[in-house]
């Protein structure tokens, strides 16, 4: 559940020529996107049965949106059209070295409510992933906390990735949820945005204490760090890869993640197949690249190299 947008990315992305001079890519691609549907494609590729909750737009990029998670074999019954709102969608010019900056529409996003959950298929579920927060207004703060602990209350795991910017209020917006987050899988820099310093120590020990059960935390070349809550960190090494582009990795890693806790594997375990999973993600222009299928992923993990810890 959560944020689902539409991505048209450019590479390689040099500079904004000036005026209206004319300046050639080698690549353009759309593709789904955002922190909700995005994993549930790669959950589909990873072969589990997996349904998108979220809004989109009465228009074609929500048709794209819809239709494209629909050939992945993601079911997208719950995901409302709203008529006042575009489907969201972000531009993105992706530099050689894979980063890149984001130029974003919330719509329809901003219309997601704790209203639009469908209780009757949330209760026959075993992870309920919350995609978003922070760029969800409308569930954001308390109504999210309370639809988070109506699906503890219902046996559910809880997982959360969020996505954010810097801001004074993000605290309280976040506070009322984390105490029914199984396992929370932020990258590193929005990490230390929302807990307000760059020591990962202290990052840690902030969410441990909020509640949070296990801290996953992405970062990038430095691979993940993972911690269960009152435990120590363990590193993950990176992977070693040639970066085309960033964009989806955390997606992607959350994606792994679950699919490993689905598979019975304890929290390393299911660690290290998000992290080959954004690797693979990292190889490829957009959120849809890289990943094929498991036995892909499996055979990723075995066989490629690691950076040095």
């Amino acid at each position: 559940m959560g944020a689902h947008i539409a991505d048209a990315l450019g590479w390689p992305f040099t500079s904004v020529p000036p005026g209206q001079r004319l300046e050639f890519m080698e690549q353009i691609k759309f593709t789904v996107a955002g922190t909700a549907a995005a994993p549930a494609v790669n959950l589909a590729k990873l072969g589990v049965e997996v349904g998108a909750v979220g809004r989109i737009g009465n228009d074609t990029i929500g048709d794209f949106v819809r239709s494209t998670m629909n050939s992945y074999g993601v079911n997208t019954d719950n995901l409302v059209v709203d008529a006042r709102r575009q489907t969201s969608a972000s531009l993105l010019p992706i530099r050689r070295d894979g980063s890149r900056p984001a130029l974003h529409v919330i719509g329809a996003n901003a219309g997601l409510t704790e209203t639009d959950v469908p209780w009757s298929i949330v209760e026959k579920a075993q992870i309920f992933h919350l995609g978003g927060a922070f760029i969800l207004p409308g569930l954001d703060g308390a109504p999210m906390g309370r639809v988070l602990k109506r699906v503890k209350e219902l046996g559910l795991t809880v997982t959360m990735d969020f996505l954010m910017s810097p801001r004074d209020d993000a605290q309280r917006v976040i506070g009322p949820s984390l105490r029914y987050v199984d396992y929370l899988m932020p990258n590193i820099e929005e990490a230390g945005w929302l807990v307000g310093t760059e020591d990962r120590q202290e990052i840690i020990e902030w969410l441990h204490t909020q509640g949070v059960g296990h801290t996953l935390l992405t970062m990038g070349g430095g691979g993940v760090s993972v911690a269960a809550n009152g435990d120590k960190e363990t590193v993950l090494p990176a992977y070693d890869i040639s970066v085309v582009d960033t964009t989806g990795c955390g997606d992607a890693f959350s994606a792994g993640l679950i699919s490993g806790l689905l598979d019975g594997l304890d929290v390393m375990g299911a660690a290290e197949r998000g992290l080959a999973c954004g690797s693979l993600v990292a190889t490829g222009l957009g959120s849809d690249a890289g990943i094929v299928d498991r036995n892909q992923v499996a055979k990723f993990q075995q066989t490629q190299a690691r950076l040095a810890a």
